[in-house]
């Protein structure tokens, strides 16, 4: 075998070869972050007259409470579901009062021109029966949204369980109630997605709400009035009535300054009003 001499290399030939640099004389470009997704936006059906009227009382990032009369806070959140459902919206609920009434709302979704099926695929449920699951449910809410990003999130009666004296000690009620208020806020900030804070009995029944929970957007009082009901939202003093009306069908009269109008049926158009209606 023949042997070749092969001539040393000197420092300048070897570095401009390519050899020798330090990790340091590399200029390296940090990764740009990668901002989060934006999340989808909440669509709501123009139709009846009661979803514009309760879109502005939603903020991404922010929450509102519903409190008042049950049964007229859960049919409003019926027809909630149905609405943002049948608009292509998705729903993540967290339920403490064991209310969810799937085939209710899928009749509303029917009537409303969506198919029930498809709708309520659109609507993802945790339900906890005890208050250390709610706990454990609401800390673990992040992760879910992320997976299957909601246009709206909802908190239903989360402190029921925690009033059950048999299942939970009373001093542990408000630092567990206080936490899960912190975490509420915290997900519905990071998320940029609006929370509705569902409180039939109203704010005593969540300490630790107004104070460590999240920034509160408008709060919204429903009552029963005559045989419909009485909404009232009060970031801008804004108030509707729905009247019942022959046929199963409902009216909705608004007022309030020059803004006073009535909707004659559920996909009847809106006409304006020189005066304030009357029902019937």
């Amino acid at each position: 075998m023949t042997s070749v001499a092969i001539p040393p290399l000197s420092i300048d030939r070897w570095r401009s070869a390519g050899f020798g640099r330090s990790v340091a004389t590399h200029r390296v470009r940090p990764a740009r972050p990668r901002s989060p997704p934006k999340p989808p936006a909440l669509h709501l059906p123009t139709t009846p007259a009661i979803f514009p009227w309760l879109a502005p009382t939603l903020a991404p990032g922010e929450a509102t409470v519903w409190m008042g009369d049950r049964s007229t806070v859960e049919s409003l959140l019926e027809l909630l579901y149905a609405g943002a459902a049948s608009s292509g919206s998705r729903v993540s609920l967290v339920e403490g009062a064991n209310r969810f009434q799937p085939y209710r709302i899928g009749e509303v979704g029917r009537a409303l021109g969506a198919d029930p099926g498809e709708l309520l695929e659109k609507i993802r449920l945790a339900r906890a029966f005890t208050a250390y699951q709610m706990v454990a449910m609401v800390d673990a809410w992040s992760t879910e949204i992320r997976l299957h990003r909601p246009s709206l999130l909802v908190a239903h009666e989360v402190p029921e369980l925690f009033h059950d004296a048999e299942e939970l000690p009373i001093e542990e009620r408000r630092p567990l109630l206080a936490h899960v208020a912190h975490r509420l806020g915290a997900i519905a900030h990071q998320a940029g997605i609006p929370l509705l804070v569902v409180l039939s009995e109203g704010l005593g029944r969540f300490p630790g709400l107004t104070d460590s929970g999240p920034r509160l957007y408008d709060l919204v009082r429903a009552s029963s009035q005559g045989e419909g009901a009485l909404l009232e939202a009060f970031r801008d003093g804004r108030r509707l009535v729905t009247v019942r009306r022959p046929a199963g069908q409902l009216g909705l009269e608004t007022f309030g300054g020059a803004n006073e109008r009535e909707v004659i049926a559920w996909d009847g158009p809106s006409r304006p009003t020189g005066r304030r209606s009357r029902s019937g």
